[in-house]
């Protein structure tokens, strides 16, 4: 497991205050966040309580036997009330309280959060108690919670959110790996934990795409169906859509030409697909050059879903037939490295983002975006307080960035109307001579090579 270390600290100096805590922890599945719970609680008293979907008489029923049987203590009633003035450490060190699927209460029973900002007060249990709420449910989270919450959100002392792992935590798992190779990881699968304690790096890229992804019995290869089924109904139509945005489709009016589901019905999946963060509209960084950007387009942003939708959902038939070896070097070997390009744009963000925050760059980003043309796209602009400018231009697939490739970027900075005091360039195989340099004439370009970043 990649331990969190800023969310283990966080969570630390809260349970090292001497005031009680209310603390809402969340992140989608497969981001172990039970697992760095786990952790944490070592050494620690706790009554850890998993809620159920039932009816608001039975969450007490069984609210009530979990607190008996952690503190040791006899319970004749089961309202919250009496339930919080149960608790107990039993010595003098502070309580950890963890409620975890908390929406199965929160939705249904509004004397629970009553109690509990009793219990936070110290109007019930008068020892220090840190209150902990998880939930793995991205649109409850985002969502339902901040309406249920009202003006009670504000007595959270933390809200923590669970997201992937960066690009270098991915470096750091796969030792045996090469960056190029962990790039490919990050392409097809992302940073959700649990999904890279299944990805092998003493493997191929095509070994672990077989075993993890394409075989019947691999660890993802239902992953797209549960995740979707987990929040989302009618998943057909979802599959549809994604299915669509995948193939190119990326514009409402596209995805309604070729699905023909009305546009009213595809806007509201696009909204329930985006509210579980799985697609997302892509807003070009805001420059002068506005008639010329692209607008209204689409993209899955969900790594995995991404992956699935574009190279295995559409010949589920021949991969049944071929099996997943032949099937990997017919449908997806092809493709492969110009699907990674987006990847490694995404991978070079994260570089530029990281030099910033240790003062590598010659300016503090404070924004950073993409611009997207209707004749072409800006990989990465990032401007600081004052408006200086980075813009950058990322090469994958191509076996080298060439010179005509950097004047290829100047037009559609023209384009965009955007002016940069430095241009980063970033190639994953070579440069030319030419571009080479130029860099050393002119040091408003920069070159990157991947191996150095």
């Amino acid at each position: 497991m990649t331990i969190r270390t800023a969310e283990m600290e966080r969570l630390q100096e809260l349970y090292e205050e001497r005031e009680n805590n209310l603390v809402f922890l969340y992140g989608r599945t497969g981001m172990q966040q039970h697992e760095l719970m786990q952790r944490f609680l070592e050494g620690k008293k706790y009554v850890f309580y998993s809620a159920s979907e039932c009816s608001n008489d039975m969450q007490r029923e069984f609210f009530a036997n979990c607190i008996s049987d952690s503190c040791q203590v006899d319970i004749i009633r089961n309202d919250y009330e009496t339930l919080f003035n149960r608790i107990k450490s039993g010595e003098a060190s502070k309580l950890v309280l963890i409620i975890d699927h908390v929406e199965n209460i929160l939705k249904k029973d509004d004397a629970f959060m009553d109690n509990i900002l009793k219990l936070k007060q110290k109007k019930l249990y008068p020892g220090p108690v840190m209150i902990v709420f998880m939930t793995d449910s991205i649109v409850f989270a985002e969502q339902d919670f901040p309406e249920l919450m009202e003006n009670r959100i504000k007595k959270f002392d933390v809200i923590l959110k669970f997201t992937e792992l960066k690009f270098l935590d991915v470096v750091r798992r796969f030792p045996h790996y090469s960056v190029s190779q962990s790039i490919e990881v990050y392409g097809v699968i992302g940073g959700v934990p649990e999904y890279l304690a299944h990805w092998d790096d003493r493997r191929t890229l095509k070994e672990n795409i077989c075993r993890v992804i394409l075989k019947e019995d691999g660890f993802l290869h239902q992953e797209a169906r549960r995740y979707l089924s987990a929040e989302l109904r009618e998943y057909g139509v979802y599959q549809t859509i994604l299915a669509s945005i995948a193939s190119g489709r990326e514009k409402l009016n596209d995805i309604f030409l070729y699905t023909g589901y009305s546009r009213p019905k595809i806007s509201v999946y696009m909204k329930n697909l985006a509210g579980f963060e799985v697609i997302g509209k892509v807003s070009s960084f805001e420059t002068g050059g506005w008639d010329n950007a692209k607008k209204g387009v689409y993209r899955i942003q969900n790594t995995f879903l991404n992956f699935w939708y574009k190279f295995v959902f559409p010949n589920q038939s021949q991969l049944r037939m071929m099996g997943p070896e032949k099937f990997y070097d017919k449908y997806i070997a092809p493709d492969i490295d110009r699907y990674f390009n987006n990847t490694f744009q995404k991978v070079c963000m994260e570089y530029l983002e990281l030099s910033s925050a240790v003062n590598q760059l010659p300016i503090r980003i404070e924004k950073m975006g993409t611009w997207v043309g209707k004749k072409g796209t800006i990989d990465i602009i990032a401007q600081d307080k004052i408006r200086s400018t980075i813009v950058g231009m990322c090469s994958w697939s191509e076996d080298m960035f060439t010179y005509d490739m950097y004047e290829r970027l100047l037009k559609n900075m023209k384009d965009a109307k955007v002016k940069s005091e430095y241009c980063y360039l970033f190639s994953a195989k070579k440069f030319e001579d030419r571009l080479i340099a130029a860099s050393k004439e002119d040091s408003h370009i920069v070159i990157v090579d991947m191996n150095e970043m």
